[in-house]
């Protein structure tokens, strides 16, 4: 939903201007003088700016400037008297997108705000598709088209540059560790070393030494110093893999470390400065472990400065004819076989299968069946680990199209993101809407559609 500034030093104008927008769906904001409108733009998220050319503090061009100063694409309508039109002009020379002359018609108004905010929305496509583009030229081994994907792709694309800590997060087989190589590789220390921890497989006992180092004795087998997983990743990238199996002791020392970006090793005295980006990932709810006392709070929010999420196959059903295909090219080439592809009964058993192990069950699943096949197509009868009870026969039975599988999954995703974003929202159905970038009216369509009974929300009246 588009949010617009409206900025007139007239309260009568102002308020009236406040209330045609918030009438046409739009989310509103005000402010009475330059100084008000800059601090206002400040806080982001502003699409579109009715700009009065006179204003008690600051003439309104050079409020536009600073403006397109803070973001250079940022639109402007303004607002002017008759005696203020050449002022006006000038503003659109300068990139302001139109003008209105005091007293306005509603209507024509209207049409140029919506002229205005539908620039802002090809524009935001562009940028969209540009990135998308960019995104999927770095992260090649992430495949998928849909919207839960791509969301991740382009997160992962403004994260790689950075040298910000990032969580990884999402189901056991999702690709956290083929994101985090990605993010290495596309990042300014893709030319130091990449060290992948798994924090699960590291002994309690050995932890300390595993991840600080140790000293020629520290313990009577270190018989030699040698440097620990930290200063391994000095100049690049230290992957934290199931970090919140780590236990709380080390939990601790952990944090000091990326406080304090040095190192001690065990039986040693001297501090070591480490130079390393840490990638953490999970496949639990850390939020949740902080509250049950098993993951300190602290690190918590040490780690969490970018978070991405990786969603599960089961909620990108739509990606498996393109995951699957990309599996039987690639293993091809490893295993010597000439499958071409895989029969349309076979998409259908993946559509009804719950993929608790992801991408790499996907993957095993298309390596036994090549291994097995008698032809170049795959057929239901090689895929015996997706082969469930009746009621799983009864699934396929009950998806007659690879399209009417893609609907269910696009309706079951719609459905926990609408009830959810209600939750959050208290019910409030207004708030819902924006939350989740679409109009009220099509969320009201989308709740009936989807069967969602009206008590699951409240009138905004009452939230």
């Amino acid at each position: 939903m588009p949010t617009i500034l409206v900025v007139d030093d007239e309260p009568k104008i102002r308020e009236a201007l406040c209330r045609l927008l918030q009438h046409e769906g739009h989310v509103v904001h005000a402010a009475e003088s330059g100084g008000a409108a800059i601090r206002a733009f400040e806080q982001g998220g502003i699409d579109l700016t009715l700009l009065d050319i006179a204003l008690p503090d600051m003439n309104g061009l050079d409020v536009f400037n600073r403006l397109r100063e803070k973001d250079a694409s940022a639109l402007c309508v303004f607002i002017t008297a008759y005696g203020t039109v050449r002022s006006a002009v000038e503003a659109m020379r300068s990139g302001a997108f139109d003008y209105v002359t005091k007293p306005f018609d509603n209507q024509d108004l209207l049409a140029n705000v919506e002229r205005a905010l539908q620039v802002r929305r090809l524009a935001k496509q562009v940028d969209e598709l540009q990135m998308d583009l960019k995104s999927r030229s770095a992260f090649t081994g992430i495949l998928g088209d849909s919207a839960g994907i791509r969301t991740a792709l382009r997160t992962l694309a403004k994260a790689a540059p950075t040298d910000a800590t990032v969580l990884l997060t999402g189901e056991s087989g999702t690709g956290k560790e083929l994101a985090a190589r990605s993010l290495h590789r596309q990042s300014r220390r893709v030319a130091g070393p990449f060290v992948p921890v798994n924090c699960a497989a590291v002994p309690t006992t050995l932890a300390e030494a595993e991840f600080f180092g140790t000293e020629r004795g520290a313990f009577t087998d270190a018989k030699e110093s040698r440097p620990g997983y930290f200063e391994q990743a000095h100049g690049g990238t230290l992957f934290l893999d199931e970090v919140g199996e780590l236990p709380l002791e080390l939990q601790a020392k952990l944090l000091r470390v990326l406080q304090e970006r040095e190192v001690t090793r065990l039986g040693g005295r001297r501090t070591t400065p480490v130079d390393v980006r840490v990638i953490a990932a999970t496949n639990r709810e850390l939020q949740k472990q902080v509250t049950a006392g098993r993951f300190r709070e602290d690190l918590f929010w040490r780690l969490n400065v970018f978070p991405i999420h990786l969603p599960p196959l089961r909620e990108r059903l739509e990606d498996l004819p393109s995951l699957t295909a990309h599996f039987i090219d690639r293993l091809n080439v490893e295993l010597g076989t000439q499958a071409t592809g895989v029969s349309e009964n076979v998409l259908l058993l993946f559509g009804a299968h719950p993929w608790p192990g992801n991408v790499r069950e996907l993957e095993n699943a298309v390596r036994y069946a090549m291994i097995m096949a008698e032809g170049a197509t795959l057929k239901p009868e090689q895929f015996p680990s997706l082969q469930e009870p009746a009621s799983q026969a009864e699934a396929v039975g009950a998806v007659t199209s690879l399209a009417d599988l893609v609907a269910r999954s696009t309706e079951r995703v719609e459905r926990t993101a609408i009830q959810a974003t209600l939750k959050r929202h208290r019910g409030n159905r207004t708030a819902t809407a924006i939350a989740l970038g679409i109009g009220r009216r099509t969320l009201f369509t989308k709740m009936r559609l989807l069967g969602l009974v009206e008590a699951e929300a409240v009138d905004d009246a009452d939230a």
